[in-house]
């Protein structure tokens, strides 16, 4: 269950919302089978359809919700959705569907629980419409995969010629040059680098425990044989040592899963939270280079003007009118670029903090279930020791 979110001035009434994903269900009436889930909201918001509402949404509801977030609240740090599994044989075992469950939960309590994300009105539309209304909301809704193949095509080739141009050095981009911006960027891709690195060990540990316990179950299993086959104390000595290798073999399969849920995932999921942030990293960059194309525009329209006025040309009422449009429309983008540097300031102390209290509840579990692990292995041999020693 999760804490209410507390995000009100004492002296009023607390407001709460929090959600739950639940129940995972396999549908296969569909085109292609597909994973449903319920998902409960608490609230009292007073915009919200009473304090509890339960909806289904599927994986694609999810990613509708991020996309419309990352859209609207630029210099937000969107929280990151869970990967997409394209591997058939791995798409619907109990183990990935119940760790995709997780993070799905963890993605919409960390938008319920942001300042500002919890009063978007997508994110309502999400927690609130029947499954109909949500289905025709996502189909509706348009993007650049939405375009005609034409528009797509025009897109990809003005991208690919701006590329070029930069290659060839015909036109540079303009880029922010502010020390502690280039300080963030920085720690970003280290961090990314990082996390990636221990999020690969921390795989290579649940595998590790997993192949130790498969031969420990196996070792089990020949051993008791072989104790079957002698007589006395030493038939009986081989049975409990075998007998002691399976319930070790299942401890480091309960120890394996626990690793991947509670210290793998959080890692992999911080993986993808930096990817998100250089997300809004990019989309500052493109604010900043609009920012800059406006102001050049405007130098070259203002130089136009004079032109015009000095010749007493009869487009100058033209000229001074798109003049006008045109800083309107550099003002715009400055406060655009301005709104998205102060939420990203905001941000980054919200993220490194959350980051802190994750990072060391994970690293908690993974220090905890190796004691507890290590304790049971350590006491099972041990007790064998007499018995042994008795031969």
């Amino acid at each position: 269950m999760h804490q209410q979110q507390q995000i009100s001035p004492s002296s009023q009434p607390s407001l709460f919302l929090s959600v739950s994903v639940t129940d995972p269900a396999k549908i296969t009436n569909a085109v292609q089978p597909y994973i449903s889930y319920n998902l409960t909201t608490k609230t009292n918001f007073p915009d919200y359809q009473g304090q509890e509402k339960t909806v289904t949404r599927r994986y694609t509801d999810f990613v509708w919700l991020y996309d419309r977030l990352f859209a609207k609240y630029k210099g937000i740090f969107i929280p990151p959705l869970p990967e997409k599994n394209s591997v058939e044989k791995f798409r619907f075992s109990a183990e990935f569907i119940e760790m995709r469950r997780q993070a799905l939960d963890t993605f919409v309590n960390r938008i319920a629980s942001h300042h500002e994300l919890q009063h978007s009105e997508d994110l309502r539309t999400f927690l609130q419409t029947d499954e109909q209304t949500m289905e025709r909301v996502r189909s509706q809704d348009t993007g650049i995969f939405k375009k005609k193949q034409s528009d797509l095509m025009q897109i990809f080739r003005d991208v690919q010629s701006k590329v070029t141009d930069v290659i060839l050095g015909k036109e540079k981009p303009a880029e922010e040059s502010n020390p502690e911006y280039e300080k963030l960027k920085r720690y970003i891709y280290e961090l990314e680098d990082h996390v990636a690195e221990a999020q690969k060990h921390a795989y290579r540990l649940v595998k590790r425990h997993r192949e130790l316990s498969q031969c420990l179950a196996d070792f089990g299993k020949a051993i008791k044989l072989l104790g079957a086959c002698e007589g006395d104390t030493l038939g009986t000595a081989f049975s409990e040592i075998g007998a002691k290798s399976e319930m070790l073999s299942y401890k480091l399969q309960r120890e394996a899963h626990h690793l991947l849920m509670n210290f793998e995932e959080p890692l992999k999921d911080y993986v993808h939270a930096v990817q998100s942030i250089k997300g809004t990293i990019a989309e500052r960059a493109n604010a900043f280079r609009q920012q800059c194309e406006l102001a050049e525009t405007i130098k070259l329209k203002e130089i136009d003007l004079k032109n015009l006025k000095l010749f007493r040309s009869e487009k100058i009422l033209e000229a001074e009118l798109e003049l006008e449009e045109l800083k309107a429309d550099g003002q715009e983008a400055t406060r655009r670029f301005e709104n998205i540097v102060r939420l990203m300031n905001e941000e980054i102390v919200r993220f490194q903090d959350q980051k802190t209290e994750d990072m060391g509840l994970a690293f908690h579990e993974f220090a905890k279930g190796q004691a507890h692990l290590a304790t049971a292995i350590a006491d099972a041999w041990r007790s064998l020791i007499p018995k042994l020693d008795s031969l």
